[in-house]
C-alpha cells in the first residue's frame, strides 16, 4: 500500500483507525482501504452510523456557538480527530475572532494533519496525547502558550469517552480536568448509548462487535452512566438528551431517526 504525504511515518496503515474511519463516515479524504472496511462491516449492522456522526459534529458545532455567547472565548477538544469542515476553530473564530482553541488526540494521523490545516493560524494549537494522562494535557507547553486556565474554558469531549472502557478509569480523567478548569468553565460532551439507536440491542451490538474486533472498544453507556460524567458540573437546559434534541435550531419532527442516537449535554462548573 503506497503511503500518501499526508500519512505520518511510522504508523501502521494496515490497522483500522478510529478517527480515519469517523473520517470516513463524514465523507471525508483521510482514510484508508482498512478503515472503509470496517466501516463498512460496522455499517452492515447500523446504516445510520453515519447520520450518527453528523448528529454529532452538529450538536459540537451549536455548543460552540452557546460558549461563545456565554463570553467563553478558549477551547480545549480533546479526542478532536481529524479535522473535517465546520470544526471547532471555524465555529468559534467565525463568532468570535479571540477564540483560542487548543485540539488534542493521540492518533498521529490526526495530530499531523490538524497541524497542516491549522498552520498559520496563532489562535489554534494542536497537542498529540491522550485523554487518560490529563496532566500531560494540562500542563503541556502547548496549553501553557494557547489557554488561560485561570479563566473559564469549553471543555470539548465529543464522541471520544465512549472509547474508553471502565478500566481506563473515564471518570477520574475527565474530574481531573474539571479540577483545573476555573469556575464558569463549560464541559460539552456526547457518548453513545444504546438507547435512542432505533434498532433492536442485538442487532446494534453487531457494530460494537466490529469496534472491538480492531482493538477500539465502543463502550456503550445509559444515560445513568452518562451523567456521572458531569458531576461536578450543572447541566444546563435542555439537560442530557439525545443528540438531535439539544438546543436544535430546526424543527426535530423530520429527522432522521438516527440523530436521537446517543446523549449530549453541556454542563457549568459552579
Amino acid at each position: 500500500m503506497e503511503r500518501p504525504a499526508w500519512a505520518p511515518s511510522g504508523i501502521d496503515i494496515s490497522v483500522p483507525s478510529v478517527s480515519r474511519i469517523y473520517d470516513y463516515y463524514l465523507g471525508g479524504s483521510h482514510n484508508f482501504e482498512v478503515d472503509r472496511e470496517a466501516a463498512r462491516k460496522a455499517m452492515e449492522f447500523m446504516p445510520g452510523l453515519p447520520k450518527v456522526m453528523q448528529a454529532n459534529r452538529a450538536v459540537m458545532r451549536r455548543a460552540v456557538r452557546f460558549a461563545v455567547d456565554q463570553g467563553i472565548t478558549q477551547f480545549l477538544d480533546i479526542g478532536s480527530g481529524i479535522p473535517t469542515f465546520g470544526n471547532v476553530h471555524e465555529v468559534a473564530q467565525n463568532a468570535t475572532p479571540d477564540a483560542r482553541v487548543l485540539y488534542v488526540d493521540h492518533d498521529p494521523v490526526a495530530v499531523a494533519h490538524s497541524k497542516a490545516v491549522l498552520a498559520g493560524n496563532d489562535r489554534t494549537g494542536v497537542l498529540a496525547a491522550d485523554l487518560r494522562k490529563p496532566r500531560d494535557i494540562l500542563h503541556s507547553p502547548e496549553t501553557a502558550a494557547l489557554l488561560d486556565l485561570d479563566r473559564p474554558v469549553a471543555l470539548l469531549l465529543v464522541a471520544v469517552l465512549h472509547f474508553l472502557e471502565d478500566a481506563d478509569e473515564p471518570g477520574r480523567a475527565v474530574a481531573e480536568l474539571r479540577d483545573a478548569l476555573a469556575p464558569g468553565s463549560l464541559l460539552i460532551l456526547t457518548h453513545a448509548s444504546y438507547e435512542g439507536i432505533p434498532l433492536p440491542r442485538d442487532v446494534a451490538a453487531g457494530t460494537v462487535s466490529v469496534y472491538r474486533d480492531i482493538r477500539n472498544p465502543l463502550v456503550m453507556r445509559s444515560r445513568d452512566e452518562v451523567a456521572r460524567f458531569f458531576d461536578g458540573f450543572e447541566l444546563v437546559e435542555p439537560g442530557l438528551v439525545p443528540l438531535a434534541d439539544w438546543r436544535p435550531e430546526n424543527p426535530v419532527d423530520q429527522e432522521d431517526p438516527y440523530a436521537f442516537s446517543g446523549f449530549a449535554g453541556v454542563g457549568r462548573k459552579a
